[in-house]
C-alpha cells in the first residue's frame, strides 16, 4: 500500500511560522561542511591551473545511465531520429527523464560569460572565444554524440517531475524549456556539475508553453545566480548568456529570446518525488532515493547519524557520519534507517540555505516544491528580489496575492515543502528496520493493521526532523547575523536586544536592509560615544529623500525623531561591540550610558579589524530589481553589451568599496555607474515586483 498523505499531515503543526525561533538559544554546531564558503569560492575563482578546453573537459552521463528513460524514446537514437517538432508535450510515466535534443538556433550572439563559473567548471577563460563553446552553449553542438552514426557516450535529456504550486497539486511539470547536456567534472577540484540550457526548446514537459526563455528573465538569472554564489549562498550557477536574434517570444509582449547555460551539482527537486508518489510508482521512489544518496551525495556513509536527542536537537552535538548502509539507529518505534538519514541530509541543507536567504534579505518569489532543491541550492529564478526597505511582508511576485512566498514566510514554506517530501518518502521512513525485507520491497504494507506502526513511526520521525530543521536554521541565522553585526560571539540576549529590535526599527522607519549593514560596517565605535553623537551618525542610514513611514508618522514626526530611534539601537549595539572587541578593564557597565571609560574601550586597531570583518560579510552591491531592470533596458533596447560585463564583475566581487579603483587593474569599470548602483534606491523603484512570466 502507498503511504498516504495523512501519514505526515499531522506533522504540519511543526510548520508554524517559526514565531518561537528566538527561544532556541544554544548553538547547534558548525554549518554543513559540503557547502562552498566565500573563501573556498574565491580560492577556486582565483586559480587558472588545470583549466581545460570544452572538448577535453571530463564528461559523464551518470543520471541517464542510472535511472529509467521515457519508454517512447528508450535510446538516444530513437529520440534523435524523431523530427524535432514531433517531440512535444505529453504525459510521461514510469520514467525520470526523456532524451531530447535542443532546437537549432540561427546566428546566436554570446553576450556574456561568468569568469567565476568558467573557472569553477574547469574551463579556460579563452574557451569563450571558440566556436565550439559558442555553438555548445546554445545547443547547436551536442557534446558526446555523433549524429552521423547515431552513437556516443551520452545525449541531452529533460527531467520529469511534478509539484505543489502555491500549495496546490499541479500534476506533471518537468523541464519544459531546460535541457541538460552532460555532467562535467572539474579536473582540479573533482566537483561534478550537470550542465544545462534554459530556453533551448520544447520538451514533453512544456505543457502549454513554447520551451523558450526571454532575454529579460535570462539576464536576471544570469546575474543573480553568480551573485548568490559570491555571497556564500548555495545556488545553481550561470556560465554564459546568449541572445537569439531570430527568436521573438510572446509573453505579456513580444520579447527577444535567449539561452542561459547553467550548472549545478544536481538539478533534482522535491517535485521529482512528488510526481512518483502521486502516481504510486513506489519502486522508482526507492530507486531515485538510492541514486541521490549514492551518486549525488557520495554514499550512504556521508549522511548524518541519529542525533543524541532528536526531540531536542539543541541539546545534541552536530551529528557524526559513517553509519553503515544497512544499520538502523534509535529505539523501537523511532528507528532511523538510511532513507531517514537521507531525508535529514536534505532537511539540513535546505535549513542552512533558507537561513542565508533570511540573513541577506533574498526572496525566491516562487517556492513551489518543483523549485526546491534536493541539494539545498537556490534554484529556478523567476520573480526573485533582494530586500530594499525592510518589510517582512514583502513578496517580489506580483501574482502572490496571499503573500505565501513573502520574506517572513520562507522558512515556513521550505518546511512545508519538506513535509511533502517526507510524505513521498514516508513508506521508506516508516518501514524502519524492515526497509530491506523482500516482502516490503516487493509489496509494501498489505493491510491497515500493518500500516499503523509504519505511519506512526514516519510521523514521529518527520516531527523530530522538524525540530532539527528549526535548530539548524536558527543556528545558521544567528551565526550570520552575529557576523553581519560585527560581533565575535552570539549571546542569547542578542536575538531580542539586537536582531529583533533592529528589524523592528528598519521596518518601522522603512530603512534599507542591506544598506544598513554595509553603512554600519564603516561606523567607528569612537564616533558613538555620546547620545548626541549617535543621533547625528544615525543620519547615514537614511536616504536623501527620506520620509517617515506611516507606521510612525504623525504631524510632528521628523527625521530627527527617526534618527533618535536608530540611535537607541546604536547604543545597545555599541555596548556589545565594546564587550566583544574591547579590553575587559576598559569595558563599562553595558548599559550604553555615556562614560569616558566606554568611549575609548576599543582600540583604533581593533575597531579597524572589526570594520574590515564586517565589510567582508556585508555586501556593497547586490543585484536589486531596479538595477536589473536598467541593465535589461540598456541591453535589449540600447544594444549595450559591456554593461553586462560590469554588472557581473560587481556581482562576483560584492564586498568591494569601489571596483574601478580596486586591485584588479585589468577591469575597466564605470565609477559613476558603480556609485549610482550602490547608492540610495530611487524613491519610485523600491520594492519592485514582477511576474512569473519568463
Amino acid at each position: 500500500m502507498r503511504f498516504q498523505s495523512a501519514a505526515a499531515s499531522r506533522c504540519l503543526a511543526v510548520a508554524q511560522h517559526f514565531r518561537n525561533f528566538h527561544s532556541i538559544n544554544q548553538p547547534f554546531g558548525s554549518s554543513f561542511s559540503g557547502f562552498t564558503t566565500m573563501a573556498d569560492s574565491a580560492a577556486v575563482n582565483g586559480s587558472s591551473e588545470l583549466a581545460t578546453t570544452l572538448a577535453d573537459l571530463p564528461k559523464s552521463w551518470r543520471f541517464t545511465s542510472s535511472l529509467p528513460a521515457d519508454k517512447l524514446f528508450p535510446t538516444p537514437a530513437d529520440s534523435h531520429k524523431t523530427p524535432r517538432d514531433q517531440i512535444g508535450p505529453r504525459q510521461v510515466r514510469g520514467a525520470l527523464f526523456t532524451w531530447v535534443r535542443p532546437e537549432m538556433q540561427r546566428d546566436p550572439e554570446l553576450l556574456a560569460i561568468s569568469p567565476a563559473a568558467m573557472r569553477d567548471l574547469g574551463l579556460a577563460l579563452s574557451e569563450a572565444d571558440t566556436e565550439d563553446f559558442k555553438q555548445t552553449v546554445v545547443g547547436n553542438k551536442i557534446q558526446g554524440w555523433d549524429s552521423e552514426t547515431l552513437s556516443g557516450p551520452g545525449y541531452p535529456w529533460a527531467q520529469c517531475y511534478g509539484g505543489f504550486q502555491f500549495g496546490q497539486w499541479a500534476g506533471q511539470l518537468g523541464d519544459g524549456r531546460a535541457i541538460s547536456l552532460f555532467e562535467a567534472t572539474n579536473p582540479k577540484t573533482g566537483v561534478r556539475y550537470e550542465v544545462q540550457l534554459k530556453g533551448a526548446g520544447m520538451t514533453p514537459y512544456s505543457r502549454f508553453a513554447d520551451g523558450k526563455a526571454v532575454l529579460r528573465s535570462s539576464i536576471r538569472e544570469f546575474i543573480v545566480s553568480e551573485a548568490l554564489n559570491a555571497l556564500g549562498i548555495p545556488s545553481t550557477r550561470a556560465l554564459a548568456l546568449s541572445l537569439l536574434p531570430h527568436s521573438r517570444v510572446r509573453r505579456e509582449t513580444m520579447e527577444p529570446g535567449a539561452i542561459v547555460v547553467r550548472f549545478a551539482q544536481s538539478w533534482l527537486r522535491f517535485g521529482n518525488f512528488d510526481i512518483l508518489r502521486a502516481r504510486g510508482e513506489r519502486a522508482l521512489i526507492r530507486k531515485l532515493a538510492t541514486y541521490i544518496a549514492e551518486d549525488v551525495f557520495g554514499g550512504w556513509e556521508t549522511l548524518p547519524a541519529r542525533l543524541d536527542n532528536p526531540d531536542k536537537p539543541t541539546d545534541s552535538p552536530a551529528p557524526s557520519k559513517g553509519v553503515p548502509k544497512t544499520e538502523t539507529q534509535g529505539p523501537a518505534g523511532a528507528e532511523e534507517n538510511r532513507f531517514m538519514r537521507l531525508y535529514r541530509e536534505i532537511i539540513r541543507r535546505n535549513a542552512l540555505t533558507v537561513a542565508k536567504w533570511q540573513a541577506y534579505g533574498f526572496m525566491n518569489g516562487v517556492l513551489n516544491t518543483d523549485n526546491t532543491s534536493i541539494f539545498g541550492l537556490s534554484i529556478d529564478f523567476g520573480p526573485f528580489a533582494f530586500m530594499d526597505n525592510f518589510d517582512p511582508h514583502y513578496t517580489p511576485n506580483h501574482d502572490d496575492h496571499m503573500l505565501r512566498y513573502a520574506y517572513r514566510n520562507q522558512p515556513t514554506i521550505i518546511w512545508w515543502n519538506l513535509v511533502r517530501l517526507g510524505e513521498a518518502l514516508g513508506e521508506l521512513l516508516g518501514a524502519g528496520p524492515d526497509v530491506d525485507s523482500e516482502s516490503f520491497i516487493a509489496e509494501g504494507v498489505k493491510d491497515d493493521s500493518a500500516a499503523e506502526p509504519l505511519v506512526a513511526r514516519a510521523e514521529k520521525l518527520i516531527a523530530q526532523a522538524g525540530e532539527e530543521y528549526k535548530a539548524v536554521f536558527l543556528s545558521e541565522y544567528k551565526r550570520l547575523m552575529t557576523a553581519r553585526l560585527g560581533l565575535t560571539k552570539f549571546q542569547p540576549s542578542d536575538f531580542d536586544d539586537l536582531f529583533s529590535s533592529l528589524l523592528d526599527t528598519l521596518e518601522a522607519l522603512s530603512l534599507d536592509f542591506n544598506h544598513f549593514f554595509r553603512r554600519l560596517s564603516s561606523l567607528p565605535i569612537s564616533a558613538l560615544a555620546t547620545e548626541d553623537a549617535r543621533v547625528e551618525k544615525a543620519a547615514i542610514f537614511f536616504p536623501h529623500h527620506y520620509e517617515a513611514s506611516s507606521s510612525i508618522a504623525t504631524p510632528s514626526t521628523s527625521q530627527v525623531d527617526a534618527q533618535k530611534r536608530v540611535a537607541e539601537w546604536l547604543a545597545k549595539w555599541r555596548t556589545r561591540v565594546v564587550q566583544d572587541w574591547g579590553s575587559l578593564e576598559n569595558w563599562g557597565g553595558g548599559d550604553g550610558s555615556d562614560s569616558s571609560s566606554n568611549s575609548s574601550s576599543v582600540s583604533v586597531e581593533r575597531d579597524q579589524e572589526r570594520m574590515r570583518a564586517m565589510k567582508a560579510v556585508n555586501p556593497n552591491f547586490v543585484p536589486r530589481g531596479w538595477i536589473l531592470d536598467e541593465i535589461i533596458r540598456r541591453v535589449e533596447k540600447g544594444g549595450e553589451r559591456d554593461v553586462l560585463r560590469r554588472a557581473m564583475h560587481m556581482a562576483l566581487h560584492p564586498f568591494e568599496d569601489l571596483w574601478t579603483t580596486g586591485n584588479d587593474t585589468s577591469y575597466q569599470g564605470d565609477e559613476a555607474e558603480e556609485k549610482r548602483w550602490i547608492g540610495d534606491v530611487p524613491r519610485t523603484k523600491t520594492s519592485m515586483q514582477c511576474s512569473c512570466s519568463s
